[in-house]
């Protein structure tokens, strides 16, 4: 049945002003590092409530494209705001609880069976993309495909196909939850280091440690700032607020 006909939505005040920050940022030609206008400015200047110009500058947080330094203003992360619907990102953020859920299941139990049935060709192919990883991460990236090759190595290693086959299933579901913990400040170096300690574990064949640094990394993998984002703050009355 098609979804052409659901009900019309109107668009979230803070949804335009994110409009406006991006071709501000494209005409002015802003680059990573340059500030935006404190919020009070931009809310002069848009004709609307600091509030929602601090729902949209949430959003960009959320999405990684800026850094608000505390005391310090807001600063872009990257050279433009692509900003990614609104909409999509409130979709992505009522499945990933479940996706991480899943994670912890599956891959706390890969990295068990690793240890116990690794081979020295399942480490090196675990090396190889810690290596790869931390190659990225110098070149100020996120690590993000090395992330996918080392989790994969661990998969390879457990040797256990029906597990491998689930890991499969959810493998976008996967990479989301990936790039949306890599992009958070900070992270990729802290999970270059959970990494090396699951394969420090497995390379041991000590498989309640290897289960135990896999938990606790995939845990981590979950604190992000969507979940803590709450998309239906506005109100009307936000806009009675001070301009």
């Amino acid at each position: 049945m098609t979804d052409a006909l659901r009900p019309m939505t109107k668009q979230r005040l803070y949804e335009q002003v994110l409009d406006r920050l991006r071709q501000y940022v494209a005409e002015g030609g802003l680059k990573a590092g340059d500030r935006l206008p404190p919020e009070r400015d931009l809310a002069q200047r848009l004709g609307v409530s600091r509030a929602s110009v601090k729902q949209a500058i949430v959003v960009l947080e959320v999405q990684g494209l800026v850094e608000a330094r505390h005391g310090g203003g807001t600063y872009l992360v990257r050279d433009s705001l692509d900003v990614e619907p609104v909409e999509r990102m409130v979709e992505r953020r009522r499945r990933l609880p479940d996706v991480l859920e899943a994670r912890e299941a599956l891959e706390t139990k890969l990295a068990e069976l690793a240890a116990e049935r690794r081979t020295e060709d399942d480490l090196t192919a675990m090396r190889s993309a810690l290596t790869h990883m931390a190659e990225e991460i110098g070149a100020d990236g996120h690590g993000i495909e090395g992330d996918r090759l080392f989790h994969a190595a661990v998969t390879a290693a457990a040797h256990s196909s029906l597990l491998a086959e689930f890991m499969r299933s959810i493998a976008d579901q996967i990479a989301e939850s990936r790039t949306e913990s890599l992009r958070q400040p900070g992270r990729p170096t802290r999970s270059l280091a959970q990494h090396q300690a699951i394969l420090d574990a497995v390379a041991a064949r000590e498989p309640r440690q290897a289960a135990t640094a896999m938990r606790n990394h995939v845990r981590t993998v979950a604190k992000v700032r969507l979940l803590d984002w709450e998309p239906d703050e506005e109100r009307p009355e936000d806009e009675r607020g001070e301009r």
